[in-house]
């Protein structure tokens, strides 16, 4: 590149002195990460702080070189970081493979496919950001053993853009030195780094009021910390000849400031926003104080030789604790780590790191074979993501062999719901797999239906999903299904009765808004949706709204009531249904399904079906709420278009609430009903939809 030929040469420039307190402050970021993530389930600011250290240091080399004259090498640089940071990672990727395959559960099996290419290839963050993780949740158990690899994967990409800067800000500083051959290098980065963090901190604020699942991992809302750590580097010069007692100020305020961050922050409700200058100035302030010579100086704790060793092994501890952590949960079907389990997280992700920074880390950077000619370096590189690439490659072939076996089952093999029928005869293979398998989970929400069209498609902005299937006009009867992800699950058992009874049927949702009443401990998007969907109904007038009119629990409340006791009418039901039937529109209530306190297919793939049941008076009242409401209407104190009919005996058998009946999985997470069973339920969902009705 052009910009490998030596640049203008300035006054003698020294050598960048190794900092102890920086690899000490290393040290206090990894482990403020570790701990927080193992034992508070939180987030610290460690990482800001890594993310600006990793920028402050890159740019010290860079700077060096030219004020000093010397060549960039953008290629070679690109090449030897690749080199210090891919055999450790890879070390981790292909320990995580292996354990996923042996210990982790199927369900988990196609995500962490998905982000081991993600992580070696340095985009990962990317791949959370679309699939909107949430990277706050306490619940650790629910996440991705490579979750983590987003802020290496940011590192990745910053490594690749800041030379890129640099090598233009060193030329547009050789170009102005034509006619002010007195200017510094320095403040030509200044304006650069000063550019990029106004800029990315005024979009980092935006976004993360907005959308802050995917700020979090958004590379753009991120660059301004590594903006203020390469802007550091022009500040130092004049921190170094401030007083040294200030300086030994600014270096505690900055540690304690550090350290205090997750605990005195929301960071669940702010990050990466203006609220991350917090941790990344207070970095900042520890890196500007510098060695201060002083016996009282914050430095003096930094450079201490324990911390410097943490410090070396940090990049391995932070690859290693959170896989650790993720299996730990996972294989002891907990939600947070024990202070014990913690413990031994902890002290085995500290002894793999050590081992990994001696015997990969450290002898592959020292083996200079490699870095001799940029060819042999791209090989061995190219080599090294081989070793990931080839048993990720035969593990896809195994899965993909597995799916097409069961894809080949016969109904029989799987008949769901039918085997609680009477007169069904046989039982299902003991061989045949247990459907829907794990690794396709992904397909089995409701999908039946296309988009809502012509007069049927909302007009008001308020109601933003709508499925359709049929035409309302000319159908037999025509059917509105109302409410939240509940209702929505039932589509795909209502389905078979439309398409054999010649009706249509409109589905308007919105997520976690069971129907009823709108008020004040509803979100507003829920009130909006409610008032919205009630005009729809008003203004189509089907002949029946089929909603979820009662409403389970999954955990114990503070009260100690178990979900059972907790199982009531819907919110508001009968008073935000009474417009349907004054204006003459039937409406049937259906009873809530049972809910888990655990992901159902990973539980059964791990512990097996029988182990996965909940029983039935623990997660559901000993009597279906809605009777009263029937019993209203037999009465006729409530309007006789109403009724209500319950599905609880397909999925709670002799007290117990099933994870798989008839080699089915009946819940594809913690509470909503698979396809494949929905799809078994159809006939008797069929006949209790028009007994209720009376159709």
């Amino acid at each position: 590149m052009a910009v490998s030929t030596p640049l203008p040469q300035s006054a003698a420039v020294a050598k960048p002195a190794y900092r102890p307190e920086v690899q000490g402050l290393r040290a206090f970021a990894v482990l403020m990460v570790v701990l927080y993530h193992v034992w508070l389930g939180k987030v610290s600011g460690g990482v800001d702080v890594f993310l600006l250290l990793s920028a402050f240091l890159l740019t010290v080399s860079f700077t060096y070189r030219v004020e000093s004259g010397r060549p960039l090498e953008l290629v070679r640089y690109w090449l030897n970081r690749l080199r210090g940071l891919l055999p450790a990672a890879i070390v981790v990727l292909l320990a995580v493979l292996a354990a996923t395959v042996s210990l982790l559960p199927r369900t988990r099996w196609e995500d962490v496919a998905s982000q081991t290419v993600s992580s070696l290839f340095y985009v990962q963050n990317w791949n959370l950001a679309l699939g909107s993780v949430d990277y706050y949740a306490a619940d650790h158990a629910t996440a991705s053993p490579l979750q983590h690899f987003w802020s290496l994967s940011i590192q990745g990409q910053v490594f690749l853009l800041w030379p890129l800067v640099i090598a233009g800000a060193a030329l547009a500083w050789r170009r102005l030195r034509r006619r002010r051959p007195d200017l510094g290098f320095r403040p030509v980065l200044a304006g650069a780094f000063g550019s990029i963090l106004v800029l990315s901190l005024a979009y980092s604020v935006y976004i993360t009021a907005t959308r802050q699942t995917w700020a979090y991992f958004d590379t753009g809302a991120r660059l301004w910390e590594f903006a203020l750590g390469s802007l550091l580097v022009v500040a130092l010069p004049w921190m170094e000849r401030l007083p040294v007692l200030l300086r030994v100020a600014l270096g505690w305020t900055g540690l304690l400031a550090m350290l205090s961050c997750g605990v005195l922050l929301q960071v669940e409700a702010s990050f990466p926003g203006y609220v991350g200058l917090w941790p990344t100035v207070a970095a900042g302030l520890i890196v500007g104080a510098g060695a201060t010579g002083h016996r009282l100086g914050a430095d003096r704790l930094l450079s201490a030789r324990p911390l410097i060793r943490l410090g070396d092994i940090s990049y391995a501890l932070y690859l290693w604790h959170w896989p650790i952590l993720v299996i730990y949960l996972v294989t002891n079907g907990l939600d947070r780590a024990t202070w014990l389990g913690g413990t031994a997280v902890i002290g085995l992700s500290l002894a793999l790191a050590w081992a990994t920074t001696k015997m990969v880390e450290t002898p592959f950077h020292q083996w200079h074979w490699p870095t001799q000619r940029r060819r042999r370096l791209s090989v061995v590189l190219a080599a090294l993501i081989g070793l990931v690439l080839l048993p990720l490659n035969s593990w896809q072939n195994r899965v993909e062999a597995f799916e097409d076996a069961a894809s080949s089952q016969s109904a029989a093999d799987n008949p769901g719901a039918a085997v609680l029928q009477p007169g069904f005869a046989g039982e299902p293979s003991a061989e045949a797999a247990v459907l829907p398998l794990s690794t396709s989970l992904d397909e089995e929400w409701a999908n039946v239906g296309g988009a809502c069209l012509n007069a049927y498609a909302p007009a008001d902005e308020r109601i933003e999903f709508c499925k359709q299937f049929g035409d309302p006009a000319t159908a037999e009867k025509f059917v509105i299904v109302l409410g939240d992800s509940h209702a929505q699950h039932w589509s795909t058992a209502l389905h078979p009765a439309a398409v054999g009874n010649d009706w249509a049927w409109i589905m308007i949702h919105e997520p976690s808004c069971r129907f009823g009443t709108t008020g004040p401990d509803r979100t507003e998007r829920c009130n909006d949706f409610i008032e919205a969907a009630t005009e729809y109904v008003l203004q189509h007038h089907p002949d029946a709204v089929l909603t979820v009119a009662s409403h389970t629990a999954k955990y114990p409340d503070d009260a100690g009531r178990t979900p059972a006791e907790q199982e009531k009418v819907a919110d508001g039901y009968v008073e935000s249904v009474l417009p349907f039937a004054e204006a003459g529109i039937q409406v049937a209530g259906l009873r809530d399904t049972p809910r888990y306190r655990y992901a159902v297919p990973e539980c059964v793939d791990m512990r097996g079906a029988e182990e996965c049941g909940l029983p039935q008076e623990f997660v559901l009242a000993e009597r279906n709420p809605l009777d009263e409401l029937q019993q209203q209407v037999d009465a006729g104190v409530l309007p006789r278009e109403l009724s209500f009919f319950d599905m609880t005996d397909q999925f709670c058998i002799e007290g117990t609430c099933r994870a798989v009946i008839g080699n089915v999985v009946t819940i594809r997470d913690e509470d909503h009903i698979t396809r494949t069973y929905a799809q078994t339920l159809a006939p008797v969902f069929e006949q209790r939809l028009t007994a209720a009705l009376g159709w």
